[in-house]
């Protein structure tokens, strides 16, 4: 059988799970379980692997997704704990002294904090965080949800300190830089990763400016009260100040130091500027928009997370002990993910769960890092917390955690069958029923991107951000997109004989835009603004932005290549 062949099989469940989600409209709970049989059917008939083999995968994936579900729950546990504690009517009550412009509160908390989110910790936390913030800002669930998947983009390249390019591509990447440096091509595996981090950031900057506008005019148009994309554009200078706020740091950073800081430190220096400006009215529009009353709303764009449509707040306590637990989990990622402070290896290797040889494969292990995994240290941690600092009643302790449970059934059936199907993608490059020394066939996404980069021929470093957004989207993922394809891409822009550094950095890139359509990204977000079983309706939406973000990619590398100043081994 050809490779196309088997990439148009491999490609099946993926369709699978489209069409159900997309085009039949059903939620991921029903979608992602047939999305994962199909792929078991898949594993056992074409890549012919043992049953036995794709069950430990499965069961590998679960274990996955209880990590991910850890997450998720941490997340939801501080929404509901700020509710009943008054805490988030007195972020609401801030918020509107900073503005109550509902473009600039989307700049704040979407873009900016969400940055600060991703560059601390990463792996799904910043929309997890901050599109249930804006929902309790008067934002529909949808709007909400779109914004912050969107936003979680430029910034993932350099999340949870550097993670998608230090460990990503020092995976897939480092025993051929290291013979490379031997060569005498390049000057050292350090260089080359922080010249893979400066070129990833002028493919990523355009967009960060281009995103900043052009979702303010999204979200006014489909989820405003006049449907409008005018009124969202009309914010363009406010969206500009922001954006590029965050941009030059974010560029400096990665230019002068390396690819750890950028996202974390940009993030935190834009968020401090774009406070002050729009308390300043610095390029802030003068009209204030809004949504509108949220009973004016069309029905599609609201999910069972009501926070009552309220217009005006009151405070409840000071914002400093309002602001505390984002404050302190804003804190806690910074101090637990900085390798030089030292928390970072001791809770990585404390309070660890370890699974080996799963059905006796020893090439199937995984395990769950609970001390070092987000949704404890810091979400349900700064929790616990909080109902000592908000000095909180039991009754209404209780209910936050009640809240809470109840809303884990969705997301918990469809990120266990999305990650299981993952695994078994993953795994599919190695066969044990072969005999000894047999080579077993590529593995699924391995071969759907071979075959796209033979359809694409030498144009494929213009598409090669693609093949990272497919990553991406398949493992919930940019670090398990660049482990995947880092060493395919490399070999390929060898083959063509262009500038290796472009087409890995344009991985890097495709990785992080392929974030904002990645079912994992996409249910975790759902499941904590309360629109569970609409999956497919948000990826509608995300994919639109993700085409045009990839086109742009592209085009900036052909810019690039054409200057001449990439050389061939770099």
């Amino acid at each position: 059988m050809s490779t196309t062949a088997y990439a148009f099989l491999a490609l099946i469940p993926i369709l699978v799970a489209l069409i159900l989600m997309v085009g039949l409209r059903l939620g991921a709970m029903k979608a992602m379980p047939l999305a994962w049989l199909s792929c078991v059917i898949i594993a056992l008939l074409a890549w012919h692997l043992p049953f036995k083999y794709v069950i430990a995968l499965s069961l590998n994936g679960v274990v996955s997704a209880v990590g991910v579900l850890i997450i998720v729950f941490g997340a939801l546990l501080i929404l509901h704990t700020l509710q009943y504690s008054g805490a988030m009517e007195t972020i609401q009550y801030g918020m509107q002294g900073i503005s109550r412009d509902m473009r600039v509160q989307g700049i704040i908390i979407g873009f900016m904090f969400g940055a600060f989110i991703e560059g601390a910790a990463g792996f799904g936390t910043p929309a997890a965080l901050a599109a249930p913030l804006l929902l309790s800002l008067g934002f529909p669930p949808f709007a909400a949800a779109v914004l912050c998947l969107v936003f979680n983009s430029f910034c993932v390249t350099f999340g949870a300190v550097g993670t998608p390019l230090l460990v990503g591509f020092g995976a897939s990447l480092k025993e051929v830089i290291t013979a490379t440096v031997n060569s005498g091509q390049i000057s050292s595996y350090d260089a080359f990763m922080k010249a893979s981090g400066e070129t990833a950031t002028l493919m990523h900057a355009p967009m960060a400016i281009f995103l900043a506008i052009f979702m303010l005019g999204f979200i006014t148009r489909y989820y405003g009260p006049k449907r409008s994309w005018k009124e969202g554009f009309a914010a363009w200078k406010f969206a500009l100040f922001s954006a590029l706020a965050f941009v030059i740091p974010y560029l400096l950073l990665a230019w002068l130091i390396g690819p750890e800081l950028p996202s974390l430190v940009g993030a935190l220096i834009g968020l401090a500027i774009v406070i002050v400006a729009a308390k300043k009215g610095i390029c802030v529009p003068k009209d204030v928009w809004t949504f509108g009353p949220a009973d004016k709303w069309d029905p599609s764009w609201t999910g069972t997370i009501n926070f009552g449509g309220k217009t005006e707040f009151k405070p409840h306590m000071s914002q400093f002990m309002a602001w505390l637990p984002y404050v302190l989990i804003g804190a806690l990622l910074v101090v637990t993910r900085i390798n030089s402070i030292g928390l970072k290896g001791w809770l990585s290797t404390h309070g660890v769960i370890r699974f080996k040889e799963i059905l006796g494969y020893s090439n199937v292990n995984d395990q769950l890092q609970l001390l070092y995994l987000p949704g404890t240290i810091p979400f349900i941690l700064v929790a616990l917390l909080t109902i000592v600092l908000h000095k909180m009643s039991g009754p209404k302790a209780t209910k936050a955690w009640r809240d809470t449970f109840l809303k884990m059934k969705a997301p918990t059936i469809s990120l266990i069958a999305s990650v299981a199907l993952v695994k078994i993608f993953q795994g599919s490059s190695v066969n044990p029923a072969l005999a000894a020394g047999a080579v077993a066939l590529d593995s699924m996404p391995l071969t759907m991107a071979k075959t796209m980069a033979a359809i694409v021929g030498s144009a494929w470093p213009m598409v090669a951000s693609f093949a990272g957004g497919l990553g991406a989207f398949i493992t919930g993922s940019n670090t398990v997109s660049n482990m995947l394809f880092g060493l395919f891409q490399w070999d390929l822009a060898g083959q063509l004989g262009v500038s290796r550094l472009l087409v890995v950095s344009a991985q890097a890139v495709g990785g992080a835009m392929g974030n904002m359509i990645c079912i994992h990204n996409i249910v975790a977000v759902c499941s904590v603004v309360g629109l569970s079983n609409r999956e497919g309706e948000i990826f509608k939406k995300t994919f639109i932005p993700f085409i045009i973000y990839g086109l742009v990619v592209g085009i900036i590398v052909w810019i690039l290549l054409a200057s001449g100043k990439f050389p061939f081994a770099y």
